[in-house]
């Protein structure tokens, strides 16, 4: 049987890597990279980082393969991500077919935690339906960007007794304002609520050393978001961003 790894590898710090992670990656002996292309090539190189500060025996692989874009372009947003996903079960069959041995264990190195907003998990299950089915998988917790942003920021994610939410900010609304945490957030969906009493816990780059944090009244340093936040988007090709909102005045 063939045996894939999802390792959790935290925000972007890569002394977030766990023990059971350190210890799934000396297991892989084919790691597996998707490439989104040159604006994002410093993400392919802190992956082999980690591969090389915590792998003991360097005998494994890696085999690099271009991520299949998503199309914007596709007027439903669901479909749209349906296509994209289709396209990589697609690669993924392909890697685990063509690339991983029987007896081999093969890994994917995850950004934050891969049970938070990330389509791997979805995919491999894709990949059965489709056929392939010669393979079983294993789930590493990592360190989100949700945790990562609490802790540099030094917040607790939840009021006394209350809960939390964690949305998009495509999902993001009025009734959610109240402890949540938004991520995947392309277009600053904040700032249509800086008519209210909300503060703001913003963060990029997470753990990295490029990271950025701003914190305070949300009417009063929405528009310093948006203009950092662009300013390192054009600067780096990407960005990775994660914010909490809480009503003025709750601990």
């Amino acid at each position: 049987m063939k045996t894939l790894l999802l390792i959790g590898i935290g925000a972007g710090d890569p002394e977030h890597i766990t023990v059971q992670a350190i210890n799934a990656l000396n297991r892989a002996s084919v790691f597996f990279v998707l490439d989104k292309g040159q604006a994002t090539e410093d993400l392919v190189r802190l992956r082999l980082e980690i591969c090389e500060r915590y792998i003991r025996e360097p005998a494994y692989r890696v085999v690099q393969v271009s991520d299949p874009q998503r199309d914007s372009s596709t007027p439903s947003y669901t479909q749209g991500v349906e296509d994209w996903h289709e396209q990589r079960a697609e690669v993924f069959q392909r890697l685990i077919e063509d690339e991983l041995a029987e007896g081999e264990s093969g890994a994917f190195l995850l950004w934050g935690e891969p049970g938070l907003y990330d389509s791997t998990l979805r995919i491999l299950e894709r990949v059965r339906a489709n056929g392939c089915t010669g393979f079983d998988y294993e789930v590493i917790p990592g360190i989100s960007s949700v945790q990562a942003l609490a802790a540099r920021h030094r917040v607790p994610l939840n009021g006394i007794g209350q809960p939390i939410r964690i949305t998009t900010g495509r999902r993001l609304a009025a009734a959610d304002l109240d402890n949540v945490v938004v991520m995947l957030d392309a277009h600053c969906a904040f700032q249509a609520f800086t008519q209210e009493n909300l503060d703001i816990y913003w963060g990029a780059y997470l753990g990295t050393a490029d990271e950025i944090l701003i914190a305070g009244k949300l009417a009063d340093v929405c528009e310093q978001i948006k203009h950092t936040r662009e300013a390192a988007r054009q600067r780096k090709g990407w960005i990775m961003d994660t914010y909490l909102l809480r009503r003025g005045g709750e601990e």
